[in-house]
């Protein structure tokens, strides 16, 4: 048999022999010339990059472009839902609700105006829960918005293999994990503090409050400002962590919502049956709630001493931190 082949041309030419029957030594050779295109052979070579690469920030801001600007256009973005970004809005928008009663009480002035603003004006308690309230904001909004923006944050780089697309580049796994917690933390904290800082400006704002009143409420104001932060940083870790163990961004938003409302159901029904607060200390929340009522200044609906709830905070974000750059080392660099 013989098998030449062309490389300039992209073209081959094959003269092939074959011999059949059991007497091949008595069988005469039929042979075959024809002229076949089977396709062209191309000669694959890599090349190293001869140009300059982007500074380290450029290429950082990009994997946070991509997560962040996802929300207000698919173009070029992480895809987001139609519904996840309407019930984002519709989020945020709850957590501004008492913006327009504020800002109704300046209109109507008097008694009722006086009563408005007493129900949604600014005090210890509305700031407290503004950003810790349950009902509804840890109960409905700041879980299952957390849950809608991890849900895929990681898994899909997981389940589809596009961490391979960012190591091919020249992005660190640190790189990668800071700016994946940094995206959910900016959207969380945008819908989260930016609302508690709009609600504490309106109301000066709506009620011509003087300097006096801002002297005396701004330290309440940080306070719960501070404790807001808090709670981005946990449910972020929280979050991102459980979106890196999985290839589903179901089980990731299930999880959290799992998390927040299961330790805090468990530790409800122990403090019921034994009057004991102390299983608090393994509820995000409720830990997150003991350090914010010390911040603003209110008395503790908790029995057990606020380090305890401090101490279980710092381990809850380390273990999230310390799961969260264990799996992202463990994801594929090239994709076969």
């Amino acid at each position: 048999m013989e098998d030449s082949v062309d490389l300039g041309g992209g073209q081959t030419r094959m003269e092939v022999a074959f011999g059949a029957g059991d007497g091949d030594e008595e069988a005469s050779a039929v042979v075959t010339k024809s002229d076949t295109k089977l396709g062209s052979i191309f000669n694959q070579q890599y090349r190293t990059w001869e140009g300059s690469l982007g500074p380290r920030w450029v290429r950082n801001y990009a994997i946070y472009r991509h997560h962040v600007y996802g929300l207000l256009t698919s173009k070029g973005h992480r895809y987001y839902h139609p519904m996840v970004r309407l019930l984002i809005l519709v989020i945020f928008i709850g957590a501004l609700t008492p913006v327009p009663m504020l800002f109704l009480s300046s209109l109507l002035g008097g008694e009722d105006g006086g009563f408005i603003s007493k129900m949604w004006g600014i005090n210890r308690y509305n700031l407290w829960g503004q950003v810790l309230g349950y009902f509804p904001r840890n109960m409905c909004f700041w879980p299952l918005l957390t849950a809608l923006v991890v849900g895929g944050m990681i898994s899909d780089d997981r389940k589809n293999g596009t961490s391979a697309i960012y190591f091919s580049r020249p992005v660190t796994r640190f790189d990668y994990t800071s700016m994946k917690y940094l995206s959910v933390a900016v959207i969380l904290g945008f819908v989260i503090v930016f609302s508690y800082f709009l609600y504490y400006t309106s109301a000066i704002v709506f009620r011509g409050e003087g300097w006096a009143f801002l002297a005396d409420t701004l330290p309440i104001f940080i306070g719960g400002m501070i404790a807001g932060i808090i709670l981005v940083i946990t449910y972020t870790s929280i979050g991102l962590a459980l979106s890196s163990i999985s290839q589903s961004r179901f089980f990731a938003a299930i999880g959290f919502l799992s998390v927040i409302y299961g330790t805090k159901l468990v530790s409800l029904l122990v403090e019921l049956q034994f009057e004991n607060t102390i299983l608090y200390i393994i509820s995000p929340y409720d830990c997150l709630a003991h350090v914010g009522q010390f911040l603003v200044g209110l008395p503790p609906n908790y029995d057990h001493p606020l380090s305890f709830s401090i101490l279980s905070l710092l381990l809850i974000n380390t273990l999230s931190l310390g799961l969260l750059i264990s799996r992202v080392s463990s994801l594929e660099v090239t994709r076969e």
